[in-house]
């Protein structure tokens, strides 16, 4: 299979998750909201998720179909229990710490992710020192890690973190009923509340470019000839950068406003799509490495505090179903876009050229968007002093 080949298989496979995601997350956001079980989503999601991806092991070699089943269905799994745990940000942090306690969620991701990462390296590149018998053996064994970890981190949040109160909840098909009843309802207020639509169509565009970068790097990579260990060790910048710099990014949305702070992320996105396109040498692609990973984990944490600003009490998860929504049919079109582009034009730098079109025309949305205003009219809808949002 030729590169080119391979990396559209890849951006369809992702594609078809984030369809799948798009359509179901308002809805089940909505059903978490009315009938007070935004846990019991995240549980059943995340299950989801481990028991797809400890299954991978099980796929023979050459079984693509199958392979892209299980891939689908952990990204459902995965996405969708994202979907109720952003929701839950604003249960857990007042609105002054909104973009810190985010940014510390993401930072924490990253290096739980990377020391896991690291172990899965060490395990493939050393099999026998594990007990393994060689390096497909390790593979299939960090797919099993992966799952167990995951299961293990979900605990805390399951156990420790409480059940957002619901003051006229509903149970089975009667919420069920009432949260398709209120899509219908939220639909109709986003096209009233002009400042949160207006952000969901910006953001739509320029996290497809975040998102493409992040899911298409390693496939970029190889396609211009970098070596296996070269990705790698790559990948293992980002997720330590990441770290600390998605709290430095936390602290400069406190001191400047998670707007500008979104704006600095795009433009290094930009900057690192140019560079992409003409890099040659290996130190380049670790200099992107770095760069991706101090502003990574900052536009996504400060957008989904920007967002959680935007949000009426009492319907986090259906907002943010709707948030995750337009995030996962953003992923549908920059996957694509780019891995068709390269397909077409025989070229994989010209398909992350492309990109640069989402960053920019999401920035300028973004420009539009009257932070305050949309704090003012969430604090209306849901009957809180917008002072205290």
């Amino acid at each position: 299979m030729n590169p080119e080949e391979s990396s559209f298989r890849l951006g369809v496979a992702h594609s078809v998750a984030s369809i799948v995601v798009a359509a179901l997350a308002p809805i089940l956001g909505a059903i978490a909201d009315r009938g007070g079980a935004k846990k019991k989503f995240l549980f059943l999601f995340a299950f989801l998720g481990i028991v797809m991806t400890g299954a991978l092991p099980l796929v023979a070699r050459g079984d693509v179909f199958p392979a892209i089943a299980l891939f689908v269905l952990a990204v459902v799994g995965w996405s969708g229990a994202n979907t109720v745990y952003d929701s839950l940000i604003v249960s857990v942090a007042r609105e002054k710490k909104l973009d810190a306690v985010s940014a510390l969620g993401f930072s924490l991701g990253y290096l739980g992710g990377g020391i896991l990462f690291l172990l899965n390296v060490l395990m493939v590149s050393h099999p026998e020192t594990f007990g393994l018998a060689d390096k497909a053996a390790a593979v299939k064994a960090s797919f099993v890690t992966v799952a167990a970890w995951w299961a293990v981190f979900s605990i805390p949040v399951l156990l420790f973190v409480k059940e957002p109160e619901v003051v006229d909840r509903v149970r089975g098909f009667a919420a069920i009923r009432a949260g398709l009843q209120q899509v219908r309802s939220t639909i109709r207020e986003i096209r009233r509340l002009k400042v949160v639509g207006l952000f969901l169509l910006a953001y739509w565009l320029y996290i497809d470019g975040v998102d493409t970068i992040i899911r298409m790097a390693v496939d970029y990579g190889k396609s211009i000839g970098f070596s296996t260990d070269n990705l790698i060790l790559a990948l293992l910048i980002v997720q330590f950068v990441g770290f600390p710099a998605a709290i430095a990014f936390g602290k400069l949305g406190e001191r400047i406003g998670a707007k500008r702070g979104v704006f600095i992320g795009i433009a290094v996105y930009v900057a690192v799509c140019v560079w992409g396109f003409r890099m040659t040498a290996v130190w380049e692609f670790y200099v992107l490495a770095v760069a991706v990973g101090l502003v990574q984990g900052g536009v996504q944490a400060l957008s989904r505090s920007l967002f959680a600003r935007m949000v009426p009490e009492g319907r986090e998860a259906q907002f943010f179903g709707f948030y995750n929504m337009v995030g996962k049919y953003a992923a549908v079109i920059g996957p694509a876009m780019m891995s068709g582009v390269g397909l077409l034009t025989g070229s994989p730098r010209i398909g992350i050229l492309s990109v640069i079109i989402l960053l920019a025309a999401g920035a300028y949305l973004l420009s539009k968007v009257d932070v305050e205003e949309g704090r003012r009219r969430a604090a209306e809808l849901g009957g809180r002093d917008p002072v205290h949002r």
